[in-house]
């Protein structure tokens, strides 16, 4: 496996230059800030990975002022507690994306946030404490508790709200295949353990976020 500054060395004779490269990396929120994030922010960012999955987000985004209004906010307390008749009108609803088991995630996300708030420290407190050595552990926690955030929608989720992470991407995918780190995709919380190793280790050898190093890795294919 090749060290983080020899990858940052091919990404820059792909791009130009090391600075031109990284411009592009996603800054990360200080745990203080993350923590203080509310809970109806979270289940917002939740519901647009959810509707994201399989459609294209430019209709997301166009849609985003009315699904925000038909879910009250999000809400937690109100949308954990959606009954029948709330959840048949929304599936009537043209404001939103009318997919039951995707609406029914995002009630039950809902209770997630409300479960983990009523434990001690709560829900963004719990994210923001979670040591980055041990990332592949917070998004299988994400995808046990939750609904429908496996697979890169917990990820984006992170990165969304500014948990540093890494995002398994084609290119990025693609740079751990060429550095012997996996054979394939991972798919798995085991499969995902050499990349979080390699991770931590090119997060130990250049002081750079997670963030910094996908975008690197990333660079460096595509």
């Amino acid at each position: 496996m090749r060290s983080f500054d020899e990858i940052l060395t091919i990404a820059a004779a792909r791009k130009g230059s090391a600075e031109a490269v990284l411009a592009g990396a996603t800054p990360v929120k200080p745990a203080a800030e993350l923590a203080a994030i509310p809970g109806d922010r979270w289940l917002a960012s939740m519901a647009r990975g959810i509707f994201q999955a399989g459609i294209s987000w430019t209709v997301v985004d166009a849609k985003w002022p009315g699904i925000e209004a038909a879910f009250s906010g999000f809400d937690v307390g109100r949308v954990s507690m959606m009954d029948d008749a709330w959840f048949d009108a929304l599936l009537a609803d043209t404001r939103v994306i009318r997919s039951g088991p995707k609406i029914a995630a995002i009630r039950d996300n809902a209770a997630f946030i409300r479960r983990a708030n009523e434990a001690e420290g709560g829900f963004a407190r719990r994210i923001a404490d979670w040591p980055v050595e041990d990332y592949v552990g917070l998004l299988d926690w994400l995808t046990k508790n939750g609904s429908r955030l496996g697979g890169n929608t917990g990820a984006y989720l992170l990165r969304w709200m500014g948990k540093e992470s890494f995002i398994l991407s084609q290119d990025v995918v693609a740079r751990l295949v060429a550095e012997g780190v996996v054979d394939t995709a991972p798919k798995s919380k085991k499969s995902m353990l050499p990349v979080q190793a390699a991770f931590n280790q090119w997060r130990a050898e250049s002081g750079r976020s997670f963030n910094e190093i996908g975008r690197v890795l990333a660079q460096s294919i595509g």
